[in-house]
């Protein structure tokens, strides 16, 4: 399974791509991750280890909202 991240700064609380971090995850196995799974790989990858987040779901995409925070990641799935 592919991950493609996209982590971008807010404004207002809407997403303001003053600057943007992109990568790609591929996680290993037969089996499909779980989403716990996914949103650790992707929390370890932007830094946020340990720091609460809100989630919400678009189609293949989970967005992740950190709390007290001005970002915003983008996790989209492929395969």
């Amino acid at each position: 399974m592919k991950l493609n991240f996209e982590l971008t700064d807010t404004f207002n609380g809407e997403t303001n791509y003053s600057w943007v971090r992109r990568g790609t995850k591929i996680l290993p196995g037969y089996d499909a991750p779980t989403e716990r799974g996914i949103v650790k790989a992707a929390k370890a990858w932007a830094g946020w280890t340990g720091i609460y987040v809100n989630k919400e779901h678009h189609g293949d995409t989970i967005v992740l909202k950190p709390r007290h925070m001005n970002q915003v990641l983008f996790i989209n799935i492929e395969g």
